[in-house]
């Protein structure tokens, strides 16, 4: 697979960069026909901190109480919260940055010391990729019992615009990648075709088969 590797680079930022391995791969629920490898932009202080800059500047009309981190933005999330509370405009005001426990059933949840992050709070869910929706609704679903509000999202991919009517800010679109697509795993054209799957993938990234 690595030999396939190609690098695509922010057209706003040359610091700012993903990379991706065509191929066909197995999510959690769909098929895909790229690998996106953003292990640099998870894990590289200074990448990070690029993007965040980028991602904040589409961001920085948005009043934000706390960042709920999904699919190890984590890094991301903080120097996004550090470009807001400096530049954003709740000038000057702390932002929260949280990660959700997922249960025994895979749902979202928070305990007692980090719910009153959420109650009552404007919320912006950042997430590696958006391809579907669903972790984002998910996360939706999570809010609305915790009685925060989502007022934003963010992503490093995206292949779709928006979710419950908020426009998702993606430092990388489908228009970055024009032939990614993305199937229902009964529905995978790949699959129908005989092509064995390369790897199976999720947000840590991939093991091949």
């Amino acid at each position: 697979m690595e030999d396939r590797m190609q690098t695509i680079t922010s057209k706003k930022n040359s610091h700012v960069s993903i990379g991706i391995i065509p191929g066909h791969y197995a999510t959690n629920h769909s098929h895909v026909n790229y690998y996106l490898d953003m292990t640099s932009m998870k894990t590289s202080c200074k990448m990070a901190h690029a993007a965040a800059r980028d991602l904040g500047a589409e961001l920085n009309n948005v009043y934000i109480d706390t960042i709920i981190c999904l699919e190890g933005t984590e890094i991301l999330g903080a120097f996004l919260a550090d470009y807001l509370s400096s530049n954003g405009i709740n000038l000057g005001k702390d932002i929260n940055v949280i990660t959700p426990e997922l249960n025994a059933v895979n749902q979202m949840i928070f305990r007692d010391n980090t719910q009153k992050k959420i109650w009552g709070k404007r919320v912006l869910i950042l997430v590696s990729s958006a391809s579907t929706g669903v972790s984002i609704n998910r996360a939706v679903d999570c809010l609305q019992y915790y009685s925060g509000e989502m007022v934003a999202i963010g992503a490093i991919f995206s292949a779709i615009d928006e979710v419950n009517g908020i426009e998702i800010k993606a430092l990388f679109t489908d228009k970055d990648l024009p032939h990614y697509d993305n199937y229902p795993s009964d529905e995978c054209p790949l699959c129908k075709k005989g092509i064995k799957v390369d790897a199976l993938i999720n947000s840590f990234g991939y093991s091949k088969l």
